[in-house]
């Protein structure tokens, strides 16, 4: 059932906060909790996640600390409806679910922050404060989950990834020989580059040296075949 602060609203300048959690004695201890602080203004509860959003709209908050599992729409449904219609809500998932698929769906859907029921006092009220400016906040078991997670994607994807051709050549030779491999002149290559034709002759040189190739015939051969020049 949503609940709604009766009292005349608080601070303006405090994050304005909206708490959505099924389990009504969590949800009214975090309530009770934030507020005893004196650093948040919580303005609402809601049991579900088609409260929250409905909350969310009406009221835009600074924060919606969103439990994950809730009946009618979940948390995850629930914070993807609330970003796209309120961009300056930050959620805040607050939930007992630690898993990879859990956090990783928050994230997708939009939460700024993830925190792991059992938190203490002081990690709730740094996290939703920090949600409310604009952070990215996630526990610090969790951070490093994240960030190993992202080192293996990167290695994935560098291990998938195509070696670039030649790497003997530097950046810009490998251009210019791309553009031989075309089959443009070195006038065109200065004038496609901005750049003087001595200073192109000079780089063409370091190609067929490097690439140990006798002419421009033979250069043009070994780069297509490495898939420039197309």
């Amino acid at each position: 059932m949503t609940s709604e602060d009766p009292r005349p609203a608080g601070d303006p300048a405090l994050p304005r906060v909206v708490l959505a959690d099924d389990h009504p004695v969590y949800r009214d201890g975090l309530r009770m909790m934030l507020a005893s602080t004196g650093a948040v203004d919580v303005v609402a509860t809601a049991a579900d996640g088609v409260e929250a959003v409905v909350l969310a709209g009406r009221l835009r908050p600074d924060v919606v600390v969103m439990d994950l599992q809730m009946p009618k729409l979940d948390g995850i449904e629930a914070t993807r409806r609330i970003v796209a219609a309120n961009p300056g809500t930050g959620v805040l998932a607050l939930t007992m679910h630690d898993d990879d698929e859990s956090v990783f769906a928050a994230m997708l859907a939009g939460a700024r922050g993830y925190l792991v029921k059992g938190a203490d006092q002081g990690e709730i009220l740094r996290a939703v404060t920090a949600v409310a400016s604009g952070e990215v906040i996630f526990g610090p078991a969790l951070a490093d989950r994240i960030t190993a997670y992202f080192a293996r994607l990167a290695t994935l994807r560098s291990a998938t990834e195509e070696p670039e051709p030649f790497p003997q050549l530097t950046a810009r030779e490998r251009e210019i020989l791309g553009l031989v491999a075309a089959g443009l002149s070195n006038g065109r290559i200065a004038e496609r580059l901005v750049l003087s034709p001595k200073t192109v002759r000079n780089n063409v040189s370091n190609v067929f040296a490097k690439l140990q190739v006798a002419d421009r015939a033979e250069a043009i051969i070994r780069a297509r075949d490495a898939g420039l020049g197309h």
